[in-house]
């Protein structure tokens, strides 16, 4: 178990809250574009509330999966070893192999950032005429620290850059007791690790295919129907007729479902004691958009 002592946390709180506003103003776009395609006559307003509500709704997995990987990043500097956490990504460095530590503001060329960044996620690649290629590991561009190894130099933003110089030069001088082995996991290598099981493959394109088809099969369908019905009363009578339009709630809501299915699972895919749950909820997504596609079916065959 890490040693508090050694545990350095990024700054959290402005980048927890841009993601935080971020993400709940697409949710609400996304939701009024819903509701604005099950209104609109089919047309150009209903291809913008399409447009609208696809542009707003895409970033959202994006901007989640970064705030989750800043709420559980850290930087733990050991007696052998610096291990950086963020999100999936987990770089885990010897000691012996740290060349230096220093503040990027000491360079006389400045650093290139990353250019999808936000405060709270500054991640990616950058090459620097001296340095070569520089991964970003950081919440804050304000006192980013460089971690210089053989291969690859890291930026990094612990919260106090003072105490995190004088803790290293501290377990440098006290030297390793126990060699320690160099390790890199990124995030698409559970996706790699999961895309060699056959099921896994099998379930995430036949998914796709459902998806795309149940979305064509819709859109082809409204223009030549004049109402459909939705739901039931009390006595089991079809409710209706309804703007054939909003037949198109069915495939979009199928596919909201298999994604937010297939990112958990990846999620849980990273156990191997808990790959049996990724692949239940794999298999369950892939039975609800077979579900909603007989759901599309039955709308279209059902008298009002």
């Amino acid at each position: 178990m890490t040693n508090t002592d050694t545990l350095f946390l990024p700054p959290r709180q402005r980048g927890t809250l841009i993601h935080s506003i971020l993400i709940a103003v697409l949710s609400g776009i996304t939701i009024w574009g819903i509701f604005g395609v099950s209104n609109a006559a089919v047309g150009p307003a209903f291809m913008v509330y399409i447009l609208l509500t696809l542009i707003a709704a895409l970033p959202i997995p994006v901007l989640a999966y970064r705030l989750y990987a800043l709420l559980r990043a850290y930087y733990a500097l050991e007696r052998e070893t610096l291990r950086l956490f963020w999100g999936l990504r987990v770089e885990e460095i010897p000691l012996s192999d740290i060349e230096w530590v220093r503040p990027a503001s000491d360079l006389t060329i400045p650093l290139r950032l990353p250019p999808f960044r936000l405060p709270g996620s500054v991640l990616g690649l950058r090459r620097h005429p001296d340095l070569g290629t520089v991964e970003f590991l950081a919440s804050d561009t304000q006192e980013l620290l460089l971690v210089a190894t053989a291969k690859r130099v890291f930026a990094i933003s612990p919260s106090d850059a003072h105490r995190f110089a004088r803790e290293f030069q501290l377990a440098t001088e006290l030297g390793s007791l126990i060699p320690a082995r160099a390790s890199s996991t990124y995030p698409s290598f559970i996706l790699t690790e999961a895309w060699k099981s056959l099921l896994a493959r099998y379930l995430w394109i036949s998914g796709i295919l459902l998806n795309v088809g149940l979305l064509a099969w819709t859109s082809f369908l409204i223009p030549s129907l004049d109402g459909i019905p939705l739901g039931f009363d009390v006595n089991g009578i079809p409710q209706g007729p309804f703007p054939a339009v909003q037949l198109m709630l069915l495939p979009l809501i199928s596919a909201a479902l298999f994604l937010i299915g297939f990112i958990l699972g990846l999620y849980f895919y990273r156990w191997e004691e808990q790959r049996v749950l990724a692949f239940i909820i794999w298999i369950s997504g892939t039975v609800t958009s077979i579900l909603f596609l007989i759901a599309v079916l039955f709308a279209i065959t059902t008298p009002i």
